[in-house]
């Protein structure tokens, strides 16, 4: 199988097992959401502007992955480039002049698109920065604000379009089409409450509309008119030029006509973003380039361009200005010529990628990065050089156990075992006698070790392996978390919780016969005489070998990430969703949550080490004192 399509089957056995968990907390967003809107009665949203401070975070580093670029801009003839996690100011050469990072500068929050406008009544263009969950970012070339609107759906904004008459439109991925004039946060149109927006285009008498699901809506003279026979109605990017409108989709490059008919005009290549100018159509394809197309000649064929042979994020037209935003560079083309702008921002080293999914701290040093899709990092904070290992096995990280002679790493396609430098010796997959590829957890034991996966648990020792799985008495075959306790073996499932013992099950805890408010098991650490156990959706609860207890200072539920749990001499640290690192205080027995100068609220990760937490995120990693996260 191709290496992208091992990807997008890993991804679909991700959703896939967890299915009925996943659809449950779907269900319930859904449901609030739907709930939220309708309570907020007209068609007016309330919201707050602030200004945004900058933090200074004593004993917190960010360490910088390598730059994925997002968009770009310009603001009073300075460039903008955006990342999900930062706003860097470059020159023409691509040097960085100034940086604003998420956590300290910004909010923190992903970034997703930005475009240049002005509002009605400012006196002068900002930068507009759509965020997925802190609302619009404003920057004026010197300060930000933030639009923060009370609707939390209304904070996830996919796309913006500032227009000349001074509003600007903001699309939302659950809350429709919003429009802002600077005084006023309003739903563009009573019908687009429940559009998922992915693209805009055009001006106000004649705006065009991609969503998630639903094709491109044509808004024109307070009509709304859907194009629905769209080859596909996943709509990624919308063009419009001179009354003409053209749509990227999967299936390609359509043309939307007056009658409200779509003609495929670009079969064949499968567009991620649309630009166009009164000559040329522009298509930046998800791993072709650049393609341009003539819009002149009536049976015009695209044809590709010297701007890259990779993927295009992002295309923006600025003046004569057109930029196409690759995943490390940007091509400008100036005067009908293209060049190759490499961005010179980073003087160490960096890390491969930003969605940090394990990390194991070894004897020297060295810390070992596991990522959602990119493999495996060992970087030296000393002298800060990375090493990478990506194979067809060691690219989706589940979970790394650090032994005297290496690493045994627990993947989305099976068991990969490395030596102490980090290159592979052996890979253990169903044929090895795995229960399941799909490795979610592993336990190193004296004798062997025991695999947690999406069928069940493998147990391999000297005499080979064996499997329990809900024949044999367990909870759910879906394990996502082992742990051990005096002999006990207890194993945190999408269904409850299991306890073995010499490989048999003995007893099995749900929210029907215990404390827990969750089946959800996503993370398990044995602290002392007690396993820490974290919930996807309950919080945390102890367990002490025979009984769960919960703690009174955790009252509201939240979602502790897969594994992402570890302890100290002084404390207990999960990785939350959306709450940041839940610390407890082992002194005083309370609980906290630390989100300063986080890049993203989302800690998918964490390890401690000499006084040290690391802390994976969907936005890099995080190298911060332990005690900067205990509270007095």
């Amino acid at each position: 199988m191709p290496r992208k399509g091992i990807r997008l089957a890993w991804v679909a056995v991700t959703l896939a097992g967890a299915s009925f968990g996943g659809y449950s907390i779907w269900k319930a967003h859904q449901q609030l959401r739907v709930s939220e809107i309708q309570q907020s009665g007209s068609s007016e949203i309330r919201y707050s502007v602030r200004s945004v401070q900058p933090r200074a975070v004593e004993g917190l580093e960010l360490v910088t992955p390598r730059l994925t670029l997002r968009d770009f801009d310009t603001l009073d003839g300075k460039w903008y480039v955006l990342t999900a996690h930062r706003l860097l100011e470059v020159d023409s050469e691509g040097h960085l002049k100034n940086a604003f990072r998420c956590g300290l500068e910004l909010p923190a929050t992903p970034l997703q698109v930005m475009a240049a406008g002005v509002l009605a009544g400012a006196q002068r263009r900002e930068l507009f920065i759509a965020t997925a969950g802190a609302g619009l970012l404003i920057f004026d070339g010197s300060a930000f604000r933030q639009l923060l609107p009370e609707l939390q759906a209304a904070r996830r904004i996919t796309a913006i379009l500032p227009l000349e008459s001074g509003q600007l439109l903001i699309g939302t991925d659950k809350a429709g089409l919003l429009v802002w004039d600077g005084a006023q946060l309003r739903w563009f149109h009573e019908s687009l409450k429940d559009v998922s927006v992915t693209a805009l285009a055009g001006q106000l008498d004649s705006l065009w509309i991609g969503t998630l699901d639903q094709g491109v809506i044509h808004a024109q003279g307070g009509q709304i008119e859907r194009f629905e026979d769209l080859p596909d109605r996943h709509v990624h990017a919308l063009a419009s030029v001179n009354g003409r409108a053209f749509a990227a989709t999967l299936a390609g490059v359509s043309e939307l006509g007056a009658d409200g008919k779509s003609v495929l005009i670009a079969p064949g290549i499968f567009p991620r973003d649309l630009q166009a100018d009164e000559h040329t159509l522009w298509i930046g394809t998800f791993e072709d380039g650049l393609w341009e197309m003539p819009l002149a000649a009536g049976n015009a064929r695209p044809r590709r361009t010297s701007a890259g042979d990779s993927e295009i994020r992002r295309l923006k037209l600025s003046g004569q200005l057109l930029v196409a935003v690759l995943e490390h560079q940007l091509f400008v083309r100036e005067s009908g010529n293209w060049r190759n702008l490499a961005l010179q921002t980073e003087t160490a080293a960096p890390l491969t990628d930003a969605m940090v999914t394990s990390i194991a701290l070894d004897n020297t040093g060295r810390v070992w990065l596991g990522y959602f899709d990119r493999g495996l990092d060992i970087w030296d904070p000393v002298t800060q050089r990375v090493t990478h290992f990506e194979d067809d096995h060691l690219f989706c990280v589940n979970r790394i156990a650090l032994r005297q002679d290496g690493a045994v790493i627990a993947t989305a396609n099976g068991l990969v075992i490395t030596d102490r430098s980090g290159k592979t010796r052996q890979v253990i997959t169903k044929s090895q006698g795995l229960i399941s590829n799909h490795a979610t957890d592993v336990l190193l034991e004296e004798a062997g070790m025991v695999v947690a996966t999406s069928a069940g648990i493998t147990f391999l020792n000297s005499g080979g392996a064996s499997s329990v799985h809900a024949f044999h008495g367990l909870v759910n075959n879906h394990v996502y978390t082992l742990a051990s306790l005096r002999g006990k073996l207890l194993a945190g499932a999408l269904g409850g919780a299991s306890i073995l013992e010499s490989g048999i099950v003995k007893a099995s805890y749900t929210t029907a016969n215990s404390v827990l408010k969750h089946n959800w098991i996503s993370a398990a650490v044995t602290v002392g005489e007690e396993i820490f156990a974290g919930t996807y959706g309950a919080g945390i609860y102890r367990f002490d070998g025979a009984s769960w207890y919960g703690f009174a200072d955790l009252r509201e539920g939240f979602e502790v990430n897969p594994n992402a749990m570890t302890f100290s001499a002084r404390g207990v640290f999960a990785g939350t969703v959306n709450n940041g690192l839940a610390v407890y205080n082992r002194a005083t027995n309370r609980w906290s949550f630390f989100t300063e100068g986080l890049p993203s609220l989302n800690v998918t990760a964490v390890a401690a080490g000499a006084g040290t937490l690391y802390l994976g995120t969907d936005q890099g990693l995080v190298r911060v004192a332990e005690g900067r996260t205990l509270p007095l």
